[in-house]
């Protein structure tokens, strides 16, 4: 182990002690062994292996420790700063093993699931144990409580914004700012004119453009879409016109010597060596997209949208409901770059990026 994960160990092992100590000294003798066997364990028997027991033991102290009613008391808190620890260990313990096939895949999976169980558990304490209002930060288990109730309306808003805003003006703008790169690559007056017009147009606050489109286009989802075409227009442009001018000079001359058109060119050679631009484009839009729809339904909107949402339950404190829209649209836009990466490896195959993947 190297020497971070050298300090984290005697870190969780001190932890441990701590806990013990405290354990004891409260008379709590089943708990107290059990913290004084994991110093041991943690502090000297440490092995790749054994990080799955490690982490069943902060799994068992941190259930243990989201029964306790706040306000927390020290002992309360060095058991919750030791599963955090034993939470870490674990997972560098699991980054070092070098499994294949299916286990490796399984490591890739359990590395960022352990980590994102780690923080939410950590979110539910830290707010319990410090009594923290509903208002300013809701625990959790109540936003979760509140999703599944509220999956009826979640599911009308993310239609609203993700479907009928955020998807077709990114189907709209990435596909014209792909039309429109071709063209600009066979003329050198649009490449030294539009580019920096595109830029300019590119560095404009989308709360100073989505007020204007929902005045031009109306408070339903058209506006919407309108300022997400706006938002991802132009990086999917630039990327493109970059990605065009991928292909070498020797490649392009070999083209030539074929008596090839320039079509012929574009689609046989240019147009596969710019497919990593492409994507880079198309995945950058993915969240412009999302944000930009969002937004827009802050300046109007039917009674229906995430954006919508977000602004009405934040005037009446349900910020429960607020974190489940924040859930939904995270879900979503995760999901529809995780699409983009998944399309981008299966059609970029052959590029260095994608190798070892």
């Amino acid at each position: 182990m190297n020497t971070s994960g050298a300090l984290l160990r005697l870190s969780a092992a001190l932890m441990a002690l701590t806990g013990a100590g405290l354990a004891l000294s409260s008379g709590n003798w089943a708990w107290g062994l059990i913290l004084l066997l994991s110093a041991v364990v943690v502090g000297i028997a440490v092995r790749p292996w054994m990080a799955w027991p490690i982490l069943g033991l902060a799994f068992v102290l941190g259930e243990q420790q989201t029964r306790v009613a706040g306000p927390f008391d020290a002992g309360n808190w060095v058991l919750v700063a030791l599963v955090w620890l034993l939470a870490w260990l674990g997972v560098a313990l699991i980054s070092e093993t070098r499994p294949s096939g299916a286990l490796a895949r399984l490591r890739g999976v359990a590395i960022p699931l352990i980590f994102g169980t780690t923080v939410l558990w950590l979110w539910q304490v830290v707010v319990a144990g410090t009594g923290v209002s509903p208002v300013i930060l809701p625990q959790p288990s109540a936003i979760a409580a509140r999703f599944v109730a509220s999956t009826g309306v979640l599911w009308g808003d993310f239609v609203q914004t993700f479907v009928k805003g955020a998807l077709s003006g990114y189907v709209i703008g990435c596909g014209a700012a792909f039309v429109t790169a071709v063209v600009v690559d066979r003329s050198s007056f649009l490449q030294r004119g539009l580019l920096p017009v595109g830029n300019f147009v590119a560095a404009l606050p989308v709360v100073g453009i989505a007020p204007i489109l929902v005045m031009w286009f109306g408070f339903d989802w058209q506006s919407k879409a309108a300022v997400v075409v706006v938002m991802v227009f132009f990086p999917m442009l630039v990327n493109t016109v970059e990605g065009l001018k991928a292909a070498d000079v020797m490649q392009r001359d070999l083209m030539a010597t074929y008596s090839a058109s320039y079509w012929q060119s574009l689609r046989k050679l240019r147009l596969p060596a710019a497919m990593p631009f492409v994507f880079n484009g198309l995945k950058i839009a993915t969240t412009l997209a999302m944000i930009g729809a969002i937004v827009a339904e802050f300046f109007g909107s039917p009674t229906q949208g995430m954006g919508f949402r977000i602004s009405t339950e934040v005037g009446r404190l349900g910020l429960d409901m607020v974190w489940s829209e924040i859930a939904v649209a995270a879900l979503a836009g995760s999901a529809f770059y995780g699409l983009m990466a998944l399309i981008e490896k299966w059609v970029t195959f052959w590029h260095p990026s994608q190798r070892g993947r």
